[in-house]
Formats: structure tokens, sequence, C-alpha cells
């Protein structure tokens, strides 16, 4: 049996509104809103009874989403939204953008604050990361040429 694809990857926020703004603003269109609970989704998740409002954000070219998910209950545990690049576990979604400039500018107008420098890597790329709401670490990537 082959892998057909990944369907999202999922991210806690304490504001789903502002993240949505946010990532909307990046570029990406809410697919749509729902609130999931009961013990059915905690069998999933291994977290028991649990109330959740998530919202699915889809890219321009349909092929990816984001799964970002506000926790009512069980309330969150950890947080790991100022872990440093080089930190273990899951640590960022990167996008690939047509202006790297002006996307920042937008993003900056957000609340967003760049982590390190915009840099370019050989003739191929013009990358950097970006903290984003809530302190989330998201890369930004700029095809050259």
């Amino acid at each position: 049996m082959a892998l057909k694809r990944m369907d999202n990857i999922g991210i806690v926020v304490e504001d789903l509104s502002g993240a949505i703004d946010f990532f909307r603003e990046l570029g990406l269109e809410l697919e749509g809103r729902a609130t999931i609970e009961g013990k059915w989704a905690g069998r999933v998740t291994g977290l028991g009874d649990q109330h959740v409002e998530i919202a699915m954000m889809r890219t321009p070219d349909g092929h990816s989403r984001l799964e970002l998910s506000r926790f009512i209950r069980p309330t969150v545990v950890a947080d790991h939204r100022n872990a440093p690049v080089n930190a273990l576990g899951y640590l960022r979604a990167m996008f690939t953008v047509d202006d790297i400039a002006s996307t920042l500018e937008r993003l900056r107008a957000c609340g967003a604050q760049l982590v390190g420098d915009l840099v370019r890597y050989e003739d191929s790329y013009l990358l950097c990361y970006i903290r984003g709401p809530e302190g989330l670490l998201i890369g930004l990537a700029q095809e050259l040429g």
C-alpha cells in the first residue's frame, strides 16, 4: 500500500479568529470552521472527552491544508510556541510566496516579526523565518529565476 497524500498540519492556538486572520493575510483560504466534541474524538487523540473549535485553511492551489485548533476541553498542557529553531519535535510550516518582501510587509502589519535575516540561498530561493500569531514559527520562501 502506498502513501496517497498529506492531508494537513495541525497547530493549536489560543486565539482562533486571530490565527485565521493572519493565515488569510498570508494567502490561505478558510475552508470551514467546526466544533469537534465528545468521547469519539477523544478516542482518536487519546484525550478522552474533548471540546475543540477548529478551522481548516487551504492553500490557493488546493493541495495543502492547515488545521487550526482551539481546545476548550481539556486545557492545554504544554506550550512550544517560543521554542528555538533547533528544538526537538514539530517546528514550523514553510510557505512559498511569489514576493517575499511584500508578504513580509503585510504580515508585519499583523504583528509578525522576522526571526533572523532574509537570506538568499544560491540562485534558488530567498528565505526567512518569522514569528506569527502567538509566536508560531513560520518559514517563507520565494523561488528565484
